[in-house]
């Protein structure tokens, strides 16, 4: 009789795991998971000295997790341990400008929380990374952004000359906001193999640049966008590296600003110093960190280091401040990484969501405004 019971028991948990399986099989053929890079854009990835064994390498060696730590521990933390003012106690205080409307003269960075950002130079119109759907994760709902945080939408964004994505994480590259963002964007500059995505998604491939590290491309208005290397991984499903990710260095003119994406320390942030810096601005991660995978994303303290390295007269601080994807408290990023910042007598700016920073300014104070949330 056990065994008849145990044997019923087994074939459901049998089928029950097989309607699973199936039932993630048919969610994942939902476009937003992106396409795999084919013909002759892998045959382009399979040239470059990053690529080997079927997906790109960083510089160093990067474990995904520090020594010590499992996938399993983390799983387990996030399940079953409670972190302390992991979001806000109210909502994150932001500026609501008018950027369809901004005088051509003037030279402005936007931020609009975690790595999402609008920079206007010489008339021209830059968009990194923009997440405006409200939630960073493939899932509806299982990573919203924190009250607040979403001042601004699509609509509210004016052209955009140049799209910059640094990778394809979901928190970097958001499939509602991109399409949304399709009928506005004029060129897309990216890394090898993102290009997979964005034209499965509807964009000509004739409006999308693809760069290995140390490519460049060059526009009109003496306009020169280089891919530099950053030390992280890609991927939008359980296959990781297929495409490459990247910083950007991105020279208006006179004037140099350093494209961070995402990225753990590496000392090759010296070398991009010495080839390019000084920096005028460095706009860094800050944020979404820890001990077990400090080799994929800075430590506030890192961040401070990397923008010394670069020779960055003046850092934002981002990849904070709209997502939990740590277990750290939500102003911690912020708190720690001006703390260190002033005992190192660097220059920075923490701007409001929304708020205009003047990039011609380097004088334009803000406020510690988290300070009134802790």
């Amino acid at each position: 009789m056990k065994k008849k019971i145990w044997k019923k028991m087994l074939i459901g948990l049998g089928i029950f795991l097989l309607l699973f399986l199936g039932g993630v099989f048919a969610y994942m053929q939902h476009p937003k998971f992106g396409k795999s890079p084919s013909g002759d854009r892998l045959k382009r990835m399979e040239q470059s000295k990053n690529y080997r064994d079927g997906q790109f390498h960083n510089l160093s060696e990067t474990p995904a997790l520090a020594e010590g730590t499992s996938v399993w521990k983390i799983y387990y933390d996030f399940l079953f341990k409670s972190f302390p003012n992991s979001n806000p106690i109210d909502s994150i205080p932001s500026v609501k400008n008018d950027l369809k409307n901004l005088k051509p003269e003037e030279n402005v960075f936007v931020w609009f929380g975690h790595s999402s950002y609008f920079i206007q130079l010489n008339g021209k119109k830059y968009l990194i990374d923009p997440v405006l759907s409200g939630n960073a994760s493939p899932v509806a709902g299982t990573n919203k952004s924190f009250a607040g945080s979403e001042m601004y939408t699509v609509e509210d964004l004016p052209e955009i000359d140049y799209l910059l994505i640094t990778h394809d994480h979901y928190d970097h590259l958001d499939y509602e906001t991109i399409l949304q963002l399709k009928p506005k964007v004029k060129k897309v500059i990216t890394a090898l193999g993102v290009g997979a995505h964005l034209e499965y998604w509807g964009f000509k491939p004739e409006n999308l640049t693809e760069l290995d590290w140390k490519d460049f491309v060059e526009f009109e208005n003496n306009i020169k966008l280089t891919a530099v290397p950053a030390r992280h991984f890609s991927g939008r499903t359980f296959k990781r590296n297929a495409t490459l990710w990247t910083s950007f260095v991105l020279e208006v003119g006179e004037m140099k600003i350093f494209i961070g994406g995402d990225s753990g320390y590496d000392p090759y942030f010296e070398l991009i110093g010495e080839e390019f810096g000084p920096f005028d601005w460095a706009i860094l991660e800050n944020g979404q960190y820890n001990e077990k995978w400090k080799y994929i994303h800075f430590l506030p303290n890192e961040t401070v280091q990397a923008a010394k390295d670069l020779k960055a007269k003046k850092v934002i601080p981002v990849h904070n401040s709209k997502f939990k994807l740590a277990q750290h408290a939500w102003w911690e990023p912020l708190d720690k990484f001006t703390e260190e910042a002033q005992k190192q007598n660097l220059n920075y700016a923490t701007p409001k969501i929304g708020e205009l920073v003047n990039l011609n300014d380097s004088l334009q104070n803000f406020t510690k405004w988290w300070k009134d949330l802790k």
